[in-house]
């Protein structure tokens, strides 16, 4: 990536982080990148993989989570602080894309006590694996893989599964259609922005007539372009770990 486009973006990404709770048009963020807005929303979803604007309500979803974890303000005050006008809309928003409502969210810790996949039709359902590795100096044990019909892993996956360690996986029953794939380990507390060890791959597309699909990707720390990863992940810390013979 271009050093002037990668500053510019991380000039837009810096002044979202500032003005959560603030009205912001993309104008506002273009000004901020220095660059035309036409321009900036064309090299912004090259470098993030989603417009600005869905960048921006995604961060917002994701501060309301932490303040959820967080602090004991109210879910009204919430969603007024990350932009909200009205709680009525942030609720329905934050129950579709992360999977639960706000208040059982907060109940439940941040975590899903049950994920289920989206119950979508597909004409000789394919096969999706692959291998996922990480660095060898990251031991990120228990990682959570899905396929998502867009870049910003939200609402409930088209397929999904947990896998151990990194390694090998496979979605069976994939529908037909055009996907984003998914890894992510949750490696400290959900409270800590950044958390995590996340990694990408796609999109992907399913055809008539393939039966297999091979996708590899690589967990890594989070990095500023990556979107949030907005839906509730399944409470993974009591799943009893494999015993790892010593080297």
């Amino acid at each position: 990536m271009d050093e002037t486009v990668r500053r510019a973006v991380e000039r837009a990404i810096g002044a979202m982080h500032e003005k959560l709770g603030e009205e912001l048009t993309i104008d506002d963020i273009a000004r901020a990148a220095t660059f035309s807005k036409f321009h900036f929303s064309r090299v912004f979803q090259q470098a993030t993989g989603v417009s600005p604007g869905r960048f921006l309500s995604a961060l917002r979803l994701d501060e309301a989570k932490r303040l959820l974890l967080t602090t004991s303000i109210s879910v009204a005050d919430i969603s007024h602080r990350v932009g909200y006008n009205g709680v009525g809309t942030f609720s329905t928003r934050f129950s579709n894309r992360v999977g639960l409502s706000p208040s059982a969210y907060r109940r439940q810790g941040g975590f899903q006590h049950r994920l289920a996949g989206e119950p979508l039709p597909g004409a000789k359902p394919a096969i999706v694996r692959g291998f996922v590795s990480a660095p060898p100096e990251i031991s990120p044990g228990l990682v959570f893989v899905g396929l998502f019909p867009t870049r910003i892993p939200e609402g409930a996956p088209v397929r999904h599964t947990v896998i151990d360690v990194p390694g090998p996986y496979q979605l069976t029953d994939v529908p037909e259609g055009t996907w984003h794939l998914v890894a992510h380990c949750v490696t400290g507390p959900l409270t800590r922005r950044g958390t995590g060890l996340t990694g990408h791959h796609g999109p992907i597309t399913v055809e008539p007539g393939v039966t297999a699909r091979l996708a590899d990707l690589r967990v890594r720390p989070k990095r500023l372009f990556d979107p949030p990863v907005l839906l509730a992940l399944p409470d993974l810390r009591h799943r009893p770990q494999p015993v790892r013979q010593a080297a």
